[in-house]
């Protein structure tokens, strides 16, 4: 495949999503520490290991695998989380990317409900179909975890079903097991839908904020 997978910076109202780097490491850390128990089903790293975190996506990176991304907030202009564009796939041509990820998020507790985790993946949804011109975009989370599932089905993405055994676990205590994977995809047909959804969520957020 000769396309390269390389996140520009995207920019919106709430959240501005750059390139991740070792500058964001004591925002994350700060982030990461505000309410651990959030974080159940889902790899954040302690304040401690967030530069190990960092050079880890940041080898991902320099294979093609992985574009990963610092979530910036626009109030504070602190890092408050990350996410990522993982797993690129081209099956049709090598200059063209058929389907890509999105995943490898996690937000601070302070960042949580305030319409940034709804703009950042509307800004990657878009980049990623309207740019990019995939297919078909996926998103994963462990089956157990019921609130994510939720966040995810509210994008408007359709629920495919369950991978067993399909990847490591995140959880404290199973990290020689294997967990089950809730998974979910768009396909380009469906964006102009989604699309309108994400919109809508978007606009009322702001709406509330400003009343």
């Amino acid at each position: 495949m000769t396309f390269t997978l390389a996140g520009p910076v995207l920019r919106g109202e709430l959240v501005r999503l750059e390139p991740l780097e070792h500058r964001h490491a004591a925002d994350l850390a700060a982030a990461a520490e505000e309410n651990r128990s959030l974080y159940a089903y889902t790899w954040v790293p302690r304040a401690d290991e967030v530069g190990t975190y960092i050079d880890t996506q940041l080898a991902r990176a320099a294979s093609g695998q992985l574009a990963p991304y610092a979530q910036i907030s626009l109030d504070t202009g602190r890092a408050v989380g990350t996410t990522a564009y993982w797993e690129p796939r081209s099956w049709l041509g090598d200059d063209r990317l058929d389907a890509i990820e999105v995943g490898f998020t996690w937000l601070a507790a302070s960042a949580q409900g305030t319409g940034l985790n709804t703009e950042a993946k509307f800004l990657l949804f878009r980049h990623a179909f309207e740019v990019w011109r995939v297919s078909r975009l996926e998103l994963r989370t462990d089956a157990r975890n019921a609130r994510s599932r939720a966040a995810i089905e509210k994008t408007g993405a359709r629920f495919e079903g369950v991978l067993r055994n399909f990847s490591r676990s995140w959880v404290p205590g199973e990290e020689s097991l294997l967990r089950d994977t809730a998974v979910f995809s768009i396909t380009g047909e469906e964006w102009p839908r989604c699309r309108e959804r994400l919109t809508a969520r978007l606009a009322a957020g702001t709406e509330r904020a400003a009343a």
